[in-house]
């Protein structure tokens, strides 16, 4: 079953599915996609999700945040229970300071995130879906911020749990972390343009020393490393889901010449570009 809400003055979307074998995401590279940022939860046993291409175990009563640029599909899509929102509907950019969740919870160093529910939290999480529900099937001028408070609601309890379920949160200070996801937040939004770590570190008003002693005090990889991952995920997903070549994937990501990009490439995959698409 989906159910689904849409704001006609702007265009903002809310969807609720349970038992849907449809539920998958198709990123945005391949054609032109919708900005849908999903979070499922699942209830019963144990499956396989695939992301970009990489398979994982989603565990019992886990949630597993997903962001519009990914492409994924689960095992048995039907034992799901999904929430799925545009910007326009909730922009949890624009929500940030109230919830602290991106560049945590969507955009954070932990990929994918896989927050552990209790039996308690199982049921919570499905109270919330079963208001969503209710709320789905009042049509009035009050509907709309409902649901956003329903899906606000949602976000905030699972960012709790994983913010206790994340050890460096137990150990470093509320300012600490929030500098971590302002630099993943800026990374997701800089990364095509942006390839040094000074940029990000006179953005946030720090230096870059400061941001690599802080990375490091978490036992999270540095910020240029970070850099790195993220240019080369985007590049595989260039290669698994477009026809681009090496030369116009190296324009899309902001390298400077296509020799450049092909040292990159090769240094982070030990293949290069060409070559590694034909084992895809």
């Amino acid at each position: 079953m989906k159910w689904q809400f849409e704001d006609k003055t702007n265009q903002g979307k809310f969807f609720i599915s349970s038992g849907d074998p449809n539920l998958k995401g198709l990123g945005l590279l391949n054609g032109k996609r919708e900005m849908i940022n999903t979070i499922v939860f699942n209830p019963g046993p144990a499956q396989y999700v695939t992301i970009d291409k990489i398979s994982y175990s989603l565990p019992n009563k886990a949630i597993l945040p997903l962001v519009a640029n990914q492409t994924f599909s689960f095992e048995v899509p039907e034992n799901l229970i999904a929430w799925q929102f545009n910007r326009e509907f909730y922009c949890i950019v624009d929500h940030d300071i109230e919830v602290g969740c991106v560049g945590f919870l969507f955009y954070g160093i932990q990929h994918p995130f896989f927050i552990q529910l209790s039996a308690e939290g199982g049921n919570v999480v499905s109270s919330i879906q079963a208001l969503c529900v209710e709320d789905m099937l009042i049509e009035d001028r009050m509907q709309g911020e409902m649901l956003r408070t329903m899906l606000k609601r949602l976000i905030i309890y699972i960012t709790r749990l994983a913010k206790q379920q994340t050890e460096s949160y137990q150990k470093q200070s509320n300012d600490r972390m929030d500098m971590i996801r302002q630099f993943n937040l800026l990374l997701e939004i800089h990364f095509r343009s942006r390839h040094e770590v000074q940029f990000y570190a006179q953005t946030m008003n720090k230096s870059p020393k400061t941001l690599t002693n802080l990375f490091g005090l978490c036992n999270y990889p540095s910020p240029s490393e970070l850099i790195r991952q993220r240019i080369l995920l985007e590049a595989k997903r260039y290669l698994y889901f477009t026809d681009k070549s090496a030369k116009e994937v190296a324009s899309d990501l902001g390298f400077t010449s296509v020799a450049h990009f092909s040292r990159f490439f090769k240094a982070g995959t030990g293949r290069n570009f060409s070559e590694y698409k034909e084992l895809v």
